[in-house]
């Protein structure tokens, strides 16, 4: 129960995991059918499959779960001792990541703004509008944002969470805006921060932030011009060019966590039953390097 109490927790707060069970098992084994591990998004576990490499390399596994959204399955096929126990058995371990949805924030509720509400919500994100006028940022204009929140842009983040799921957008009405939206987004951990603008504003915006006090790393974290180069000229044009965007940066990585030395192998990709079989026919060494 401390597994699913674990996990309940951390889908609350927003948080990612994954759930590995032994599926299958024959042989001697450190852990039987049914045990459980939860790998937290930061690498900590709660419960335990039989410890050293089968975990080694579940926790790796697990990350790439989190990372791209999808299951796998994982053979061992133990064929030394290890950790104290005799190997020989075989597992199989299903990992299934447990990932809250996508999240967009978007400072400015004008044409753009209201178009990209639109679009995120139709790709599946979660849609937060921000806006210091109240005029703007309201459900009768927006009905497509999951939550709207006014305030000024230079204080916003103290009333939105954003952790490293989470995707912002700055579409104010005005330089001095763009400005404090850019600056309050970078003291985030916020993976993409995307500003609509030109060449031009690029070059006053980063020149203002290094007034500030900025570093060139952290400045270079803004993509400005946002979305696409497809030629988007009106504002629903210029919203899927940037939802594009976003999906392509997410996807792509989504592949960030590489597994190093492996205690599993390599197995058939091409169909769950090669996957079972591979679990079940080859020899794996069981000792970590």
């Amino acid at each position: 129960m401390e597994v699913y109490e674990e996990l309940l927790r951390l889908r609350k707060e927003g948080r990612s995991s994954a759930l590995a069970t032994i599926v299958q098992c024959s042989g001697s084994s450190p852990q039987k059918e049914g045990s459980k591990m939860l790998v937290r998004d930061d690498g900590s576990t709660i419960g335990t499959l039989g410890g050293g490499c089968i975990e080694a390399e579940v926790i790796q596994e697990a990350k790439m779960a989190m990372a791209d959204g999808m299951p796998r399955s994982i053979p061992f096929n133990l064929t030394e001792a290890h950790g104290g126990l005799v190997c020989g058995g075989k597992l199989l371990v299903f990992i299934e990541p447990v990932i809250p949805g996508p999240r967009l924030i978007i400072l400015g509720a004008g044409h753009v703004g209201k178009a990209l509400a639109t679009a995120a919500r139709f790709s599946g994100f979660h849609v937060t509008v921000a806006d210091d006028r109240e005029e703007h940022a309201n459900k009768e204009n927006i009905p497509d944002a999951h939550e709207l929140v006014v305030n000024d842009f230079i204080s916003v983040f103290s009333r939105i969470p954003v952790d490293h799921g989470t995707f912002i957008v700055i579409a104010t009405r005005g330089h001095n805006h763009d400005l404090d939206a850019v600056s309050a987004a970078l003291k985030t951990p916020s993976p993409y921060i995307g500003l609509l603008g030109s060449k031009r504003k690029k070059s006053v915006l980063f020149r203002a932030l290094k007034e500030q006090g900025f570093q060139d790393n952290a400045i270079q974290r803004i993509i400005i011009p946002v979305g696409l180069p497809i030629g988007s000229a009106t504002p629903p044009e210029i919203a899927v060019s940037i939802m594009a965007q976003i999906i392509q940066h997410r996807r792509l990585n989504a592949s960030s966590y590489i597994s190093g030395a492996s205690c599993s192998g390599s197995f058939a990709e091409n169909g769950e039953d090669k996957a079972t079989a591979a679990a079940f026919g080859q020899t794996v060494n069981c000792t970590l390097p």
